[in-house]
């Protein structure tokens, strides 16, 4: 059975659940976190991934957002284990903390409202392919810092993120590149972007608009590892163009290449071997196989 916890306990999934006046719903004040556990059959094992950087930046995203999960980090993370012991998943696992402000009032404002934190989780393999995909340079924005903060995982500005991966899906393509207001690269919809250059990657900077992705530092520390020198800066739209390799990086996209993009074909087409690479050497890591990175797994025992 589905489990979840909220309001202080672990209860049926189904039975968690809130008005729909409640605040979060009409208003988006909420936050949330993703985060992957990868099940290694070899130990019998579901190994969380950073479980304590994903948690410390979703207590950074309740500070901007007035939020008070009434638990702290520490808490939060048992609860997060406990919560997938229970469940005994012997497959790979997407966890989602949420907190959001859970009054049933009409009211735009963050103060003087309750608050609630819940996590559940649920299987999940690919959320897009990491065999090669085709995307869009998308005519929305990314949102500024100083409208609705991207390094904050705020409920309502995933609105920006529907809104272009929609556009995307029906035109053809699987996912979309935002760029910012002044026309630098940003992310994809819901991932950062890495682009390959003479054997250099290239990411943009946090003050890009980005989310100050927790895979995105992984990528960076391992491209470190195996010798490829990683730097960050602003990338121009046709820069995609021309490079030799391009992927996304997150949670949800794990590594995914991009082969093709605006119609336009990446490198030779294909996963570049730089990727394929680090790509390999990040899924041998997330699932324990690698010695030197088992400090960044929570074992669910």
């Amino acid at each position: 059975m589905p489990l979840a916890y909220f309001k202080h306990e672990f209860l049926p999934l189904e039975q968690a659940t809130v008005s729909i006046a409640t605040h979060a719903l009409n208003y988006g004040t909420g936050c949330f976190e993703g985060i992957r556990a990868y099940y290694s059959a070899e130990e019998d094992t579901l190994f969380i991934l950073k479980l304590r950087e994903h948690f410390e930046r979703f207590w950074r995203s309740c500070l901007i957002m007035r939020i008070d999960p009434g638990h702290s980090v520490e808490e939060m993370m048992q609860r997060t284990v406990e919560l997938l012991r229970r469940q005994e998943f012997r497959q790979d696992v997407y966890i989602r903390p949420l907190a959001f402000k859970a009054e049933p009032v009409i009211k735009v404002t963050l103060d003087g409202i309750r608050d609630e934190f819940a996590i559940f989780a649920m299987p999940m393999g690919d959320y897009i392919p990491t065999t090669g995909i085709h995307v869009m340079v998308s005519a929305w924005r990314r949102l500024e810092d100083n409208a609705i903060p991207s390094r904050a995982k705020v409920t309502g500005s995933y609105v920006n993120t529907a809104l272009a991966v929609t556009d995307a899906h029906l035109a053809g393509f699987d996912d979309a590149i935002f760029l910012t207001e002044n026309g630098h690269v940003a992310e994809g919809s819901a991932a950062n972007l890495f682009m390959v250059r003479e054997g250099t990657l290239i990411t943009p900077d946090v003050s890009e608009n980005i989310l100050e992705g927790i895979t995105r530092e992984t990528i960076m520390h391992l491209a470190h590892d195996l010798g490829y020198p990683v730097t960050t800066r602003a990338i121009d739209r046709t820069e995609l163009y021309i490079a030799d390799e391009l992927f996304l990086v997150g949670t949800g996209a794990q590594i995914s290449p991009i082969t093709q993009i605006d119609h336009r074909q990446v490198g030779t087409g294909k996963i570049g071997p730089i990727t394929e690479r680090i790509q390999s050497h990040y899924n041998q890591a997330v699932r324990g196989q690698i010695p030197e990175y088992r400090h960044w797994l929570t074992p669910v025992e």
